[in-house]
């Protein structure tokens, strides 16, 4: 197999490093600046586990654009660029791939795979969920967290897991993707939390402020859910029904029963942390946005996720876990 990755960002850079690791042929697919420095140094993968690999650039192909990548028969094509670049990112699989051309959406959100059907049905498209918080400076990718990417079982997906799992990307293939994308959705109500605090993740868990609207994010969508039927698989230590309750329990027992949760390096951000500091459009709608939408289906209100979508789509902020329980009203 030809892994191509569609998007060099933090999860294309570390993903895509960690097959070349191993020996897999891997081209990354992205933009001038995020290739630069890995054409000059190579691609340095770590991991908060020890992992420690510097991939030399002549075990990487490098390209600006999928079809200069060309996609081959052997090709497969994971799709790691941000939500809000899905549309273009569509036309460019369409044009660039042949019919059944398997393509793996590793992205955040619940439509991806939808929009990139619409735009080329003529592809195998697949979701996936990446559960791992990722870091990427210059020339080195770092995973942060821990935890299982889950691969939409098919049997493309069948044949790709094992080669994952091999490469140290710990893979498992759900029954039901769209539920562990519900459960992951749920989780990543907390990027615009981070986002707007701007502190580190794990120094964020611990303002209870902070977790209290984590938390408050997530009831409303657990309610909107089940209105809608949806069921969010559990994707962490902890049922998404009894984790916003977890979430608003003082430190003194939060600490203790959150473990886990709290196993982040001490620098590690959200991804729309970064897209704020670098003035890019955040994947706000496609997280909060999205609740907001199901709401809209079910005849219903979201109006915390409305708001997040508010002041992430406005001049950039910082507020405390306070400031910001005031401006939704907590």
């Amino acid at each position: 197999m030809h892994f191509i990755v569609l998007g060099a960002g933090a999860i294309g850079c570390y993903v895509g490093g960690r097959l070349a690791a191993h020996g897999q042929p891997v081209c990354l697919v992205g933009r001038p600046h995020a290739l630069e420095p890995i054409a000059l140094h190579g691609l340095k993968v770590t991991d908060l586990d020890g992992f420690d690999r510097t991939v030399p650039v002549s075990a990487l192909q490098l390209a600006h654009t999928l079809a200069d990548a060309a996609p081959g028969p052997d090709s497969v094509i994971l799709l790691c660029v941000k939500s809000g670049a899905t549309e273009s990112a569509a036309r460019e699989l369409a044009d660039a791939c042949a019919p059944g051309t398997p393509v793996i959406s590793l992205q955040n959100g619940v439509d991806n795979v939808a929009r990139v059907t619409a735009r080329a049905p003529g592809l195998s498209v697949l979701a996936g969920m990446v559960p791992y918080n990722v870091v990427l400076r210059g020339a080195q990718v770092h995973r942060a967290t821990a935890g299982h990417l889950q691969l939409q079982r098919d049997a493309v997906t069948e044949r790709i897991a094992p080669v994952f799992n091999a490469a140290g990307l710990a893979t498992v293939l759900p029954a039901d993707i769209r539920a562990v994308q519900w459960g992951k959705l749920l989780l990543n109500l907390n990027n615009p939390v981070n986002a707007l605090s701007d502190l580190p993740l794990r120094q964020e868990l611990l303002d209870r402020d902070c977790r209290r609207v984590f938390a408050a994010l997530q009831t409303e969508a657990l309610r909107v859910m089940a209105r809608a039927g949806i069921a969010p698989a559990q994707v962490t230590a902890v049922s998404p029904t009894l984790l916003p309750h977890v979430l608003r329990l003082p430190n003194w027992l939060f600490t203790r029963l959150a473990k886990r949760m709290l196993q982040i390096d001490a620098n590690a951000r959200s991804s729309m942390w970064d897209d704020l500091e670098a003035g890019r459009v955040t994947e706000i709608d496609a997280l909060s946005g999205a609740v907001v939408r199901l709401a809209a289906q079910q005849g219903m209100e979201a109006p915390l996720n409305a708001r997040m979508c508010e002041l992430l789509g406005g001049p950039r902020q910082r507020l405390t876990g306070a400031q910001l329980r005031r401006a939704l009203g907590l």
